[in-house]
């Protein structure tokens, strides 16, 4: 994380092509429901496809996992 990012409190989103969207810094997220949910990581991956386990935090359930026959 740059220095402007810790100078001015500014967050940064970035939206991957296939995957979660990473924010920097704690952040607390709102669920259409009401609940909260925290995390103090440096960098917070959100789930999007809403497959993860540990919904809205990302855990990669979203990739899929094959293996190839040797």
């Amino acid at each position: 994380m740059s220095t402007e990012h810790q100078d001015t409190g500014r967050r940064q989103v970035v939206l991957t092509e296939e995957g979660p969207v990473l924010v920097t810094g704690p952040v607390e997220v709102v669920l259409p429901d009401g609940r909260r949910v925290t995390s103090d990581r440096p960098v917070t991956a959100l789930c999007l496809c809403r497959r993860s386990r540990r919904y809205p935090i990302c855990d990669t359930s979203h990739r899929t996992r094959t293996r190839e026959d040797t």
